[in-house]
This record gives structure tokens, sequence and C-alpha cells, in this order.
């Protein structure tokens, strides 16, 4: 029998509902390893033909959200913490800075292949489209 606490959360740490709505996702914070707050999920990315979400992009940096950076990350390198409420991902915050980053005046044009090799590259990861 699972029980149901008073955080919402069934005993064994998993939520009760497992799915959850891509406007409750915008906003989640993201972690390292380590439990240090990273950023935050800014947006998600669909594939509209399977449906599969298959990138977070994460925000960070900027003040007020003025200057603000976006990274897409893999979605498969995100774990949800329950404890946390956020998502954890291995990499330091010199590692995310290093990686694949746009602004908001130069979003990347999604579905150009190489660019999004070179995304799931960086972080070692297949690209979702071969998976």
């Amino acid at each position: 029998m699972t029980l149901v606490n008073d955080t919402g959360f069934t005993t064994d740490t998993r939520p009760i509902n497992p799915l959850i709505s891509g406007d409750k996702v915008d906003g989640t914070a993201v972690y390292n390893g380590a439990g240090e707050r990273l950023g935050d999920v800014h947006d998600v990315m669909i594939d509209k033909v399977s449906g599969r979400v298959v990138y977070a992009i994460m925000s960070f940096g900027g003040f007020l959200g003025i200057g603000e950076k976006y990274h897409p990350l893999p979605w498969n390198a995100l774990k949800y913490d329950v404890e946390l409420g956020g998502y954890v991902v291995n990499l330091t915050r010199e590692q995310l800075e290093g990686g694949p980053v746009y602004d908001e005046l130069d979003e990347p044009l999604w579905g150009d292949r190489d660019y999004e090799k070179r995304v799931h590259d960086y972080y070692g990861l297949p690209p979702y489209w071969m998976v």
C-alpha cells in the first residue's frame, strides 16, 4: 500500500501524478548533482510528429529577465527529484555555461539536424531522433 504524505507525494518518493502540463514545467528549478540551483526551465521543445518532449530550455544569468541566456538541454539529461521539487542534471555550472546557448534575439532554427547534433554531442547523449 502506498500512502500519501502531507507534501502531496507518495511515501515511495514518486509524485501522485507522474504527468505535468507544459506550463507547470516552466519555472521549475534545475539543480546540479550537488543540489546547487543552476537555473530554471524556461520552456520545453516538443517533436511535432512523435509528441515527445525533446529539450528543456534552461534559463540562467541576466538580471530581472534582462540578458538571460537560454541553454537547450536534451530532455533525457534531466531527472526529476521529488525531494528537491525540481530537475537534476549531472553538469557543473561551468559545463552548462560552455554548452550551446542562445538569447531571445538569436533562437536556433529548430529542426536543423547539424545544430541539434552539436547540442546532443556536447552533452554526450544520442540525438532524440536516433533513440
